[in-house]
């Protein structure tokens, strides 16, 4: 993970608690995958147990109106600098992926509700987007 860099997951804050940890977890699932050194090595306790890699840097997470929240991945998106993960109403309405994947291909953008966004990317670009956004709580 290089320095320099930060990581954040905003959930809309109107959402149910149960879809808030779907949200969070499937969002984190993906961070995890596709973003080299989110994830540290396992690491073995003092009874020899091996417990597996958790994120090895802080990932907060923000809470932010449906708006708000379609207005930061919009500008999020133009910045080349960010990967960028979106959790959309989409997910929550099929039963496979198949199904998903033929959802979203379906639905204009525009008409997308998002219920996350992670952001992973430069300190100060994901800061000057998030900055202002309340930890979920």
């Amino acid at each position: 993970m290089e320095t320099g860099t930060k990581c954040v997951l905003i959930v809309r804050d109107d959402l149910p608690i149960g879809l808030v940890a779907n949200t969070a977890a499937v969002l984190a699932l993906t961070l995890g995958k596709r973003v080299e050194g989110v994830l540290g090595p396992d690491v073995v306790d003092g009874s020899q147990q091996t417990h597996a890699g958790i994120t090895s840097i802080p990932i907060p997470v923000l809470k932010a109106a449906g708006d708000e929240l379609r207005s930061i991945k919009a500008r999020a998106d133009s910045d080349p600098g960010l990967f960028v993960v979106a959790f959309t109403n989409a997910a929550q309405t099929t039963a496979t992926y198949a199904d998903y994947t033929t959802k979203i291909g379906a639905t204009p953008a525009d008409e997308l509700a998002y219920l996350g966004v992670a952001l992973h990317g430069d300190k100060k670009s994901v800061s000057r987007l998030t900055g202002k956004l309340p930890l979920l709580r």
